[in-house]
């Protein structure tokens, strides 16, 4: 099978969750046999896309766009001839037998009109909101609160005025607010001709199915984890370890996490004389990119007044398994609505629990008093609660670790792909 990935942006110059998993994605489909392409902007100068890199029999096609702002990106969406161009010569170099579109941001719509009108099968996987929410998060730039979608769009100019930090320009709302009900339009037609939508959460889909209005055709497949051939042994260590992995942003509640694990008992307290061995040396490791969002950052680490807190950094992928290793509990103290929340199967892979915020798509991932705990978002002192009985009751922490079950793999993903491209592929060809 001749297969072509589209995607916003790619590694090494972008590092994200959609990026690692179309790499992986494609990789797997590489091993199985497949013939396997993808197409990306870069914003290097250099690239020519008549000349795929091949990595590990990978071919990529590297469009060279430069260094785009944030309204050049959303402005790509309508019209972007360089793109469209390059695409349509991908597409007569390659002939795919089937075109995976992992993600439009910043490419045309147009695009997908191409795809269409090459009669090439078009599956889209729902990373994330984008194409019912500009901001692709359902995430507004104003309040920082979950968006329940469009309100005659006035929202949406709010929230793109909010970006460019124009957030009180009111008068400017009913003069944005076509553009975005004409994009809506736009990526409406895009989900509806497509031959198959993949999810990777019932919630994702239920999302979709409200704001979209589709009746059907979404596919809900698990993102599967590509495991190591054994797992690092369990680190032995004195004291409750809870981490976060993940992005450092406002959305995440990395502040309600540092705000209820502040509450615990400090490390060599003596109140802990007389408390089983969890309630001593309580650690938090906080594991993100402190760049991103530099005045955040700052704010949690001044937040931060438990000494047995630490900024970590960013984990990379290589070391994942090893530091869950050391790791007796994961928390995701999230305030918006997640995709997928990967880091929770990471987590259930390694055996260990997790702690979130019971909001989107954590309870489907989670089973409450099984293999892990939810709390409401926000509620720092729920939270704290949680922890607290953690440290005290060592033995309900081992049943959450007896309780997890097995992981959907990426063989298994693969698999499940696979098997949508083969039947829109068989569609189209009896149709």
């Amino acid at each position: 099978m001749r297969i072509l990935h589209l995607i916003h942006q790619y590694l090494p110059e972008k590092v994200g969750g959609t990026e690692l998993y179309t790499q992986t994605l494609a990789r797997h489909q590489v091993a199985q046999g497949h013939s396997v392409a993808l197409f990306t902007p870069t914003t290097s100068p250099t690239s020519d896309n008549r000349l795929p890199i091949t990595d590990n029999d990978l071919r990529i096609y590297r469009i060279p766009v430069g260094e785009r702002s944030a309204t050049a990106v959303l402005r790509s969406n309508f019209h972007h001839p360089a793109l469209t161009r390059a695409f349509a010569q991908v597409l007569i170099q390659e002939k795919p037998d089937v075109v995976h579109v992992q993600h439009l941001m910043g490419l045309p719509f147009g695009l997908a009109r191409q795809i269409h009108r090459a009669d090439i099968p078009m599956v889209i996987t729902l990373h994330d909101y984008w194409y019912v929410c500009a901001n692709a998060q359902l995430l507004t730039n104003y309040d920082e609160t979950v968006c329940q979608g469009p309100n005659y769009w006035l929202n949406c100019a709010r929230c793109a005025l909010a970006r460019v930090g124009h957030g009180q320009a009111y008068p400017l709302m009913p003069v944005i607010a076509p553009l975005f009900a004409w994009r809506h339009g736009r990526a409406q037609s895009i989900l509806q001709h497509a031959n198959a939508l993949i999810a990777p959460t019932q919630f994702t889909a239920g999302i979709y199915r409200q704001l979209a209005t589709l009746a059907g055709n979404i596919h809900v497949i698990p993102h599967g984890l590509d495991l190591p051939a054994t797992m690092p042994p369990k680190t032995a260590h004195d004291g409750l370890h809870i981490a976060y992995i993940g992005g450092i942003a406002p959305q995440k509640g990395l502040h309600i996490l540092i705000e209820a694990f502040n509450q615990l008992t400090a490390p060599h307290s003596p109140l802990t004389a007389h408390r089983p061995l969890l309630t001593e040396n309580p650690h938090l490791t906080l594991y993100g990119d402190l760049t991103a969002f530099p005045d955040y950052a700052a704010h949690l680490q001044q937040q931060a007044n438990h000494p047995g807190i630490t900024f970590a950094g960013r984990l990379p992928h290589t070391q994942l398994w090893a530091a869950l290793a050391d790791i007796d509990l994961i928390v995701v103290p999230t305030l918006w609505y997640e995709t997928a929340s990967l880091i929770v199967q990471e987590a259930f892979a390694a055996g260990v629990p997790v702690v979130a915020s019971d909001i989107g798509v954590l309870p489907e991932r989670i089973h409450a008093g099984v293999d892990g705990l939810l709390f409401p978002p926000g509620d720092a002192n729920a939270l704290t609660g949680i922890l607290r009985r953690l440290q005290e009751q060592p033995t309900e922490l081992a049943q959450l670790r007896a309780g997890i079950q097995p992981v959907f793999t990426i063989q298994e993903h693969v698999a499940q792909v696979t098997a949508v491209y083969e039947t829109c592929m068989n569609v189209m060809r009896d149709a």
